[in-house]
C-alpha cells in the first residue's frame, strides 16, 4: 500500500498508543513507521536486561550533546530508544505522573484543555494498576503498572534512611501526597517489561487496517500547498513516498520530531535556508525551549555480595527465564527512590527527584567499576535553562545538534539546585540505616567538600537523567509550535504528538505522561476526522 489515512512517524512511547487506538476503526488504514527493528531482543524484556542494552546501538540512537559550556565542554551522551517502543523499551520503567499543577501550569501557558481535570481521566484510560481502580488510578488500560517483584536489601536501607533524614514514606507517587521516599511501581506485566509496544501494538499487530513498518527512516514530510500530504523516507537503500489522506503524525520524540520539522521546510527559516532547505513555514519555536533533567549521582563503595555489581548473571537468567520471571532479573535497577521539596523550592512542589541504585553506576553504567557499591541520583526537576535543537545538516541521516544548554540561566538557580541536591544525597546516604553496609565514599572520592567542590564535581560528572522535551512545545502563542490539539499551527494535516509539545518538564519522569498525550490525541484526532467523514 502506497496510501493510507494516517501515517504515524515513530514507534515509541506515543507512536505505539496511536497505532492502537486509531486502528481501532476498522474503517482507517494506519501506518505505523519506526527506524529501528523489532523489539525482539530478549534484554529488553527482562526488565534488568537495561544494563546490558547501554551499548547496543542497534536499539538506541545514542546520541551526543554539543559540547556544554557549563559542564567542563563535556559532550553528554543521550540515550534514545531506536527500536518498536522507543525509550520505554530501554527506560528503568518508573511509573510517575507528576503533580496536578504541573498540568495546570501548561493550561495556564496557553496549552487550553491539559490542565490537571482534563488529563487525568486519560491517565487511567491508560492505565492497568495492578493494585487496582481509584479516583487518580486505572485498572483496565494497556499500560500495566504493578510493584517490584524483587528488591534489593540496600533498597530497602534508602528507605529506611530517607525516613531519618526527615522524609516521609510514600507508598504511591501517584497518590494524594507526592513527595516523600519509596519503591518506584513500574511498567511491568508478570515480571516483564511493559513498553508502549508490548502494551499498544502486541496486542493489535494482526489488524488488517494495520500496517507497521520497520527498520525505515523517514527523511521528510511532503508539504503541498500548506498541507502535510505524506512522507519520503528511506527502507532498504530505496526511497519511497507514501500518501496520507488524512494527517501525518509525527511521534519521533523531543530529538527527531523538530529535526523532522526542519528537514520538511518547517523552522526557523535563517537556519534552514543555511542549509539549503525550501522554507515552507518560518517557524522559530521548532526545536527551541529544550529541556532536561540534569542529574548527579552520589557513590559510595559497600560490604560485598549485596549490590547488584558482581551478581551472578547466570543465576539471573536462569531465574528469571526458567523460574517464571523470578529474582533479580525482574528489577528495575532504579528500585527506590523520592520526591523532596527542598528549602529553595519556590512553591509548593516537590523540586528535587531521587533515583537509588543498588550498584555503582558511573557514566551510565557504561564506565564499569571494579567492587560493590550503591549509587544514588539527584535531580532538579524545574530547571530555568533552555537549550535548542539544531540540524547538522540537510541529510536526514546526519543526526541533530543538541544544545542542551545545562546551567545555562543567567541567575545561577539552576547550579545552586544541582548543588543542594547534591548536598542532601549526601545527607541520605549518611544517615545511620547505611552505617553497616556504606564504606569509603567513591564519587565524589571526599564526603566533606564544600559548595565549591561539589561545583566543581557536579560540572565535571553531572548527566542526563533522560527527560528531554518541550522542542515542538505546545501553546497558543506565535512561538508555539502545535496549538492545544497539537496540530501544527500554519501547516494543515500535520500533528506532533510526543514528549516536544510539553511546554514545561513536569515534577518527575516523563513516559508515562508521553502516553497520556498520545492517549488524549488520539481521541482528539478520532472525534474530529470520524471515518464517516
Amino acid at each position: 500500500m502506497k496510501e493510507f489515512d494516517y501515517i504515524i512517524v515513530g514507534a515509541g512511547s506515543a507512536g505505539c498508543v496511536l497505532a492502537n487506538r486509531l486502528s481501532a476503526d476498522p474503517q482507517l488504514r494506519v501506518l505505523l513507521i519506526e527506524a529501528g527493528p523489532r523489539d525482539w531482543h530478549p534484554f529488553i524484556h527482562m526488565p534488568a536486561g537495561i544494563a546490558r542494552l547501554v551499548n547496543n546501538r542497534r536499539v538506541n540512537w545514542s546520541y551526543d550533546t554539543e559540547p556544554e559550556p557549563a559542564l567542563n565542554n563535556r559532550r553528554l551522551w543521550w540515550p534514545r530508544g531506536k527500536v518498536l517502543g522507543g525509550s520505554s523499551s530501554i527506560n528503568a520503567m518508573c511509573y510517575v505522573r507528576g503533580v496536578p499543577d504541573d498540568y495546570d501550569r501548561w493550561a495556564q501557558a496557553g496549552a487550553s484543555g491539559w490542565d490537571w481535570n482534563s488529563v487525568l481521566p486519560w491517565f487511567r484510560h491508560s492505565e492497568g494498576n495492578a493494585r487496582g481502580a481509584d479516583a487518580l488510578h486505572g485498572a483496565d488500560g494497556p499500560l500495566q503498572v504493578s510493584d517490584l517483584r524483587h528488591i534489593n536489601a540496600l533498597s530497602r536501607v534508602f528507605i529506611e534512611a530517607g525516613q531519618q533524614a526527615g522524609y516521609a514514606l510514600n507508598t504511591d507517587f501517584n497518590g494524594r501526597q507526592h513527595e516523600g521516599v519509596g519503591l518506584y511501581q513500574v511498567t511491568q506485566k508478570d515480571g516483564a517489561r511493559c513498553s508502549s509496544a508490548a502494551a499498544y501494538l502486541a496486542p493489535v499487530r494482526q489488524r488488517r487496517n494495520l500496517q507497521v513498518l520497520t527498520g525505515a527512516q523517514v527523511e521528510r514530510v511532503q508539504i503541498d500547498n500548506g498541507r502535510a500530504s505524506g512522507v519520503v523516507l528511506r527502507a532498504g537503500g530505496q526511497r519511497q513516498q507514501l500518501h496520507a489522506t488524512r494527517e501525518v503524525l509525527l511521534s519521533a520524540g523531543a530529538i527527531n520530531s523538530p529535526q523532522l520539522l526542519m528537514l520538511s521546510g518547517i523552522g526557523p527559516a535563517d537556519h534552514l535556508r543555511s542549509h539549503g532547505i525550501d522554507v515552507q513555514l518560518d517557524q522559530p519555536g521548532v526545536g527551541a525551549n529544550l529541556q532536561d533533567h540534569l542529574d548527579i549521582c552520589t557513590l559510595y563503595r559497600t560490604v560485598p555480595g549485596v549490590s547488584y555489581d558482581r551478581a551472578s548473571e547466570l543465576k539471573i537468567g536462569f531465574d528469571y527465564f526458567l523460574r517464571g520471571h523470578r529474582g533479580a532479573g525482574t528489577s528495575n535497577v532504579a528500585e527506590a527512590g523520592g520526591f523532596i521539596r527542598s528549602r529553595f523550592a519556590p512553591d509548593e512542589r516537590a523540586d528535587i527527584q531521587f533515583h537509588f541504585v543498588p550498584a555503582m553506576l558511573d557514566n551510565h553504567g557504561r564506565h564499569r567499576l571494579p567492587g560493590d557499591g550503591y549509587t544514588l541520583h539527584a535531580c532538579y526537576l524545574h530547571p530555568h535553562s533552555r537549550g535548542h535543537i539544531a540540524l547538522a545538516s540537510n541529510d536526514p541521516r546526519a543526526p541533530a545538534r543538541i544544545h542542551a544548554n545545562y546551567l545555562g540561566d543567567a541567575e545561577g538557580f539552576d547550579l545552586k539546585m544541582m548543588i543542594e541536591a547534591a548536598r542532601l544525597s549526601r545527607d541520605i546516604l549518611q544517615q545511620p540505616a547505611f552505617a553497616p553496609w556504606r564504606k569509603a565514599p567513591l564519587l565524589p572520592e571526599r564526603d566533606d567538600l564544600d559548595d565549591a567542590g561539589l561545583e566543581a564535581f557536579i560540572r565535571a560528572k553531572a548527566e542526563t537523567i533522560y527527560h528531554p522535551i518541550g522542542t515542538c512545545r505546545m501553546g497558543s502563542d506565535d512561538y508555539a509550535v502545535v496549538d492545544p490539539q497539537l496540530r501544527v499551527r500554519g501547516i494543515d494535516g500535520l500533528r506532533v504528538i510526543d514528549a516536544s509539545v510539553m511546554p514545561t518538564l513536569v515534577s518527575g519522569n516523563t513516559n508515562a505522561p508521553t502516553i497520556m498525550i498520545a492517549e488524549r490525541a488520539a481521541s482528539l484526532i478520532l472525534d474530529n476526522n470520524p471515518s464517516g467523514a
